[in-house]
């Protein structure tokens, strides 16, 4: 009992020297650990693509991480030199030089190499002056990362110029756009060479099952609707024809079963299509692609707009969920809602393009754009309406429709204030049956022929009216 009520020892100067050495020993243990930093990743590269085209040259990086870049351009010779941080040579970005192709506008050759521990450096030398775009993009639909390199042209050629450019020999000299070229081409420093003189030569005749157009059979504008003038009295107005195939470069649009990608079938179409307007006297096609490359949606609509376009249409091959989805479909724009629940989620899967092609959102005006695209009246869409349903009724002929009625729903594509806008989806290419027709070249010709059929339908019955600069 004694024994419990002892106070508690006092410690001695000893004790406390012990404890000081236990500490120290367990601090300088810590001391001795190896302190590991954190190390970065070094990115990998997941893909290298090229999309050459007169237009501009991207060149894309998917990468498994997002990266920074910087470049700058040199002179004499022309180059463009990007440093790209965070990467290391590797065997992809040792290919990278093979993958440039000899008839690349912009781009001769390219070297790369390590410049720096971490920063790999590409040097393109190139065929002309550009106006580089280098940017990056989130990860979307089956994409990570990418790096995307833009190469423009300094002064990027103007819709009309390369419309009248695409057919010189068949431009009537009293045309607008063939006064307009030729003021271009007496512009201080202009390389665009002036129209080449009218080739007396018969139009040639359209191909078989299409309808024997004559310069008179689409009417002329009613005359309230044009200045009088005593040497303009016999002219008639060029009709153009805006084809705008849908998807391109890096937005492949949907895949069908086999694999086929709808921006290939769609640029075939829209090809056939413009080789039936072409051959009428008084029409021609604009296209707003004519390669494998990749146009953002309001670029769209101001290209067709720019060549001062009577129509634009919108080729396109629907893709659903389930295969058995099968038939045409004819769209146009709304202003208060889709008209179906699928016209919505087709409208919203289109809309979508900008952001699997990709877009520099920093080189656009935004409060322009939106302007644009939100100018659209009554009258276009009441226009668009009637070409839709002239276009289904020849389709109706060929294929089985979808939806017997011009369907509507606020695709960004078809928002040009001032011109008739369609999107035609021609089939569904994620139905077996219907892929393996668009595969089909003679699918491809019956296809372009009722659309034009729609065209010359249209504008038999609703004249395009003049425009200021159609006449001086």
């Amino acid at each position: 009992m004694a024994e419990r009520n002892c106070p508690p020892a006092t410690p001695t100067a000893g004790s406390h020297a012990a404890t000081r050495r236990r500490l120290i020993g367990a601090t300088a243990t810590l001391l001795l650990l190896p302190v590991i930093p954190r190390l970065a990743h070094a990115a990998t590269i997941l893909a290298v693509r090229m999309w050459p085209a007169d237009e501009y040259t991207r060149v894309t990086l998917e990468l498994d991480q997002e990266l920074k870049a910087e470049q700058f351009v040199l002179e004499n010779p022309h180059r463009l030199v990007v440093d790209i941080e965070g990467l290391s040579m590797s065997q992809a970005l040792n290919q990278l030089p093979s993958k440039i192709r000899t008839g690349d506008p912009y781009i001769s050759s390219l070297r790369v190499g390590q410049n720096r521990p971490g920063v790999v450096r590409l040097v393109f030398d190139l065929k002309q002056a550009v106006a580089p775009q280098v940017f990056t993009l989130k990860p979307v639909a089956d994409y990570q990362y990418r790096l995307v390199l833009d190469l423009y042209p300094k002064v990027a050629q103007d819709p009309l110029v390369a419309l009248l450019k695409q057919q010189p020999s068949t431009i009537d000299q009293d045309d607008p756009l063939a006064r307009i070229l030729e003021d271009i081409s007496r512009a201080p420093g202009s390389t665009v060479q002036p129209a080449a003189p009218p080739v007396a030569m018969r139009p040639a005749p359209p191909p078989p099952s299409v309808p024997n157009l004559t310069p008179g059979s689409i009417p002329a504008p009613p005359p309230q609707a044009m200045a009088p003038r005593p040497t303009t009295a016999s002219r008639k107005k060029n009709i153009v024809i805006a084809l705008d195939p849908g998807h391109g470069g890096e937005d492949p649009g949907a895949i069908g079963p086999s694999g086929m990608h709808e921006k290939e079938v769609v640029l075939r179409i829209a090809r056939r299509l413009k080789a039936l307007i072409d051959s009428q006297p008084n029409m021609r096609a604009y296209m707003t692609r004519d390669d494998d490359y990749f146009v953002p949606l309001h670029v769209r609509v101001q290209k067709a707009r720019r060549a001062n376009a009577d129509l634009f249409i919108s080729i396109h091959a629907d893709a659903f969920i389930k295969p058995t989805a099968n038939g045409s479909s004819v769209f146009a724009l709304s202003q208060r809602g889709a008209s179906s629940t699928q016209a919505r989620w087709l409208a919203d899967k289109e809309n979508s393009a900008d952001l699997i092609g990709g877009i520099n959102l920093g080189t656009h005006d935004k409060s322009i754009a939106k302007v644009l695209l939100d100018l659209s009246t009554t009258a276009q869409i009441n226009d668009s309406k009637r070409v839709g349903t002239a276009f289904l009724a020849e389709i109706g002929k060929i294929n089985r429709l979808h939806k017997d009625s011009v369907e509507q729903a606020g695709f960004a594509v078809l928002k040009a204030p001032d011109i008739p806008s369609i999107l035609v989806e021609t089939a569904f290419i994620s139905n077996p049956r219907e892929e393996a027709l668009l595969r089909s070249s003679e699918h491809q010709d019956k296809l372009a022929t009722a659309m034009f059929k729609g065209i010359t339908n249209y504008f038999n019955t609703h004249p395009p009216l003049a425009r200021l600069g159609d006449v001086s």
